[in-house]
């Protein structure tokens, strides 16, 4: 019985575990028909062209608003999407230092007006009249001094007075002429007014006080950070409580006129030969590429920059450069928002036959 089973009944489950094993293999090896894109991939429309990755942006192109000083938020008066025109307040800084420092410029230019009009209104009819009387004191002082000079003279002649006493009266004499020639200097100064060198240097301690306070006044204006364009606030990345500084490059706030987007179409330095300025254009919707959108040129940029936007192709090089050419886009009414990447092409004139790549347009 072994010897049977051995014989017949094991070559038989031999043959049918092969067969089964060349049906299971002939099954699996069908191949499975390619699958169609969920998204159709973008096709030119133009029989030569120029591809780009595009970036929209404001006609204006995106403003960053930074601060221009270091300070503490106290309002923030826009808000994502409003409308601003040139002038309107984005936001304020607190103030209370120059404020504390701009009473203080006041007082001391109230003081500098104060000392130059006391001088322009020198003299006083008080002190005037002072000197005025000190300098008839001294008139009469000279004119008793002389009669005393006089009568002591004509009794010396006389042998009556000595030579001392003679002496005595002519110093008494000289002394009383100096004093006054003394008054009637200081009244002649007190008259004339103040001098025109003192009123210089007070005029000019009155205009520097201005001047501080016009500076203190532009310091406090500049912590109201306003709009010098009209626009739309595109973004606010600030908010009340937040010490700012002043680095270069700190957006608080993006602004940009978005009533006309543009396309910052970023040319491969590899096309740009086979770019011709002015050249008609189409935009389209990453993960739309049913929805075309014109372009109209603006203007190249003639400076080649380095490539920052990046599309994630698998062949996409990160150390290439580009050459960025600005379009108007007709959007039609259809949303289109500012940052949104869309893929652009551009007609382009007819290449050497050796330089074509097959397809409608150039990866």
């Amino acid at each position: 019985m072994q010897n049977w089973f051995s014989k017949y009944i094991l070559p038989l489950i031999a043959v049918g575990l092969l067969i089964f094993a060349v049906v299971f293999v002939s099954g699996q090896d069908r191949s499975t028909p390619p699958a169609e894109p969920a998204i159709p991939p973008p096709e030119s429309p133009f029989e030569y062209t120029v591809a780009g990755a595009g970036l929209v942006e404001a006609e204006t192109e995106n403003i960053s608003i930074g601060s221009p000083t270091p300070g503490v938020v106290t309002q923030v008066l826009v808000k994502v999407d409003q409308r601003v025109t040139t002038g309107d307040p984005l936001f304020k800084l607190d103030p209370r230092m120059l404020e504390t420092e701009l009473a203080n410029r006041q007082a001391t230019l109230a003081a500098r007006q104060a000392d130059l009009t006391r001088l322009e209104n020198q003299p006083r009819p008080e002190e005037l009249r002072m000197s005025a009387a000190q300098l008839a004191e001294a008139q009469h002082s000279v004119v008793a001094e002389q009669d005393l000079f006089r009568r002591a003279k004509e009794l010396y002649e006389k042998k009556v007075e000595t030579a001392e006493n003679l002496v005595v009266r002519k110093q008494a004499l000289l002394g009383a002429e100096a004093k006054l020639a003394r008054a009637q200097a200081d009244y002649d100064k007190m008259e004339s007014g103040a001098w025109k060198f003192d009123l210089e240097i007070a005029r000019a301690a009155v205009a520097q006080a201005e001047a501080q306070i016009k500076q203190t006044e532009i310091e406090l204006d500049r912590l109201i950070v306003r709009a010098l364009v009209d626009g739309r606030v595109l973004q606010v990345n600030v908010r009340p409580g937040e010490f700012v500084g002043a680095p270069p490059g700190q957006a608080l706030v993006v602004l940009g006129s978005i009533d006309q987007l543009h396309v910052r179409v970023d040319i491969d330095e590899n096309d740009i030969p086979r770019y011709q300025p002015g050249a008609s254009g189409v935009a389209m919707v990453r993960g739309q590429s049913d929805r075309e959108f014109p372009l109209t040129f603006v203007r190249v940029e003639p400076y080649v920059v380095p490539k920052k936007s990046l599309t994630g192709d698998n062949t996409e090089r990160v150390d290439t450069r580009v050459l960025q050419v600005i379009y108007a886009i007709d959007t039609g009414g259809e949303p289109l928002y500012v940052g949104q990447q869309l893929d652009v092409y551009l007609k382009a004139g007819d290449m050497p036959m050796s330089t074509r790549v097959s397809g409608k347009h150039r990866g």
